[in-house]
C-alpha cells in the first residue's frame, strides 16, 4: 500500500496521476466474485461511484489505514 503513496513505480497509474488516497474499498471470500463486482463498478457512471464512495464515506478520508 506505501508503494502508492511513495510512488515505487513510476510508470504506474498510482504515480503518472498521483492516485495514492484508498476512499473504498469492498471485500470477497471469492476472487470470481470480486472480479464480476470490478467489472459492475466499471461499467457504471463517474456519478454512481461517487455516489457509492459519499454513502460509504462521506469525509472522503483515506481507508488505507484501516487495511493495515
Amino acid at each position: 500500500m506505501n508503494s502508492h503513496k511513495n510512488k515505487k513505480y513510476a510508470h504506474s497509474f498510482s504515480a503518472k496521476y498521483n492516485v495514492d488516497k484508498l476512499v473504498y474499498y469492498e471485500v470477497y471470500n471469492s476472487i470470481v466474485t470480486a472480479r464480476e463486482r470490478e467489472k459492475q463498478l466499471k461499467a457504471g457512471s463517474r456519478t454512481k461511484k461517487i455516489t457509492l464512495i459519499e454513502a460509504n464515506n462521506p469525509d472522503w478520508k483515506d481507508l488505507c489505514t484501516e487495511l493495515s
